[in-house]
């Protein structure tokens, strides 16, 4: 594994500090983005969008002015043991490019202090939640909304759709 990592380093990134990242999950969270690829995916979104902002910031630029950083993930599923243990390898650049027309000027990062690194993470984790939740309620919705179910007078259930279809029809009874 070393090796390939630093085959990938060698030819992926650019000739710069690389700094390493790891997110673990609590276990029940880790049966979750075992099951669910949607919830990974949107787990890894908002932990790069996160990284990579605290990286551009502590390179002295801002998000806005376009500065970015790059980075590589690696999901490895199993722990040591071979246990289910999901968890995310993350190779972020220890800096952020800026450009100046099209050339790129890399700038290095500040070390990050110990409590950076803790508000990042709380950060993440109350995102991450935000994120999961959301999901969760997606995924738990009723297959119809009630509120737009109703009874004509003649009895009969309609059933309205929240837009019109191509055909121009409203509802269904």
């Amino acid at each position: 594994m070393v090796e390939s990592a630093a085959h990938l380093v060698d030819h992926v990134f650019p000739e710069v500090a690389v700094r390493q990242f790891v997110l673990t999950f609590p276990f029940p969270l880790r049966f979750l983005v075992a099951v669910q690829p949607e919830a990974l995916t949107q787990v890894l979104a908002v932990v790069q969008r996160g990284i990579s902002t605290f990286v551009v910031q502590h390179s002295g630029l801002a998000v806005s002015s376009g500065a970015r950083t790059g980075t590589v993930t690696l999901i490895q599923r199993f722990g040591s043991a071979l246990n289910l243990n999901p968890h995310l390898h993350m190779l972020f650049l220890d800096g952020a490019d800026s450009f100046r027309g099209k050339r790129a000027v890399f700038r290095r990062a500040c070390r990050p202090t110990g409590d950076e690194l803790t508000r990042l993470l709380d950060s993440l984790s109350c995102r991450i939640v935000r994120v999961l939740e959301r999901l969760c309620r997606y995924i738990t919705r009723p297959p119809i909304a009630t509120k737009r179910v109703s009874v004509d007078r003649q009895g009969r259930v309609v059933y309205r759709y929240k837009q019109p279809f191509r055909d121009g029809s409203t509802h269904v009874v």
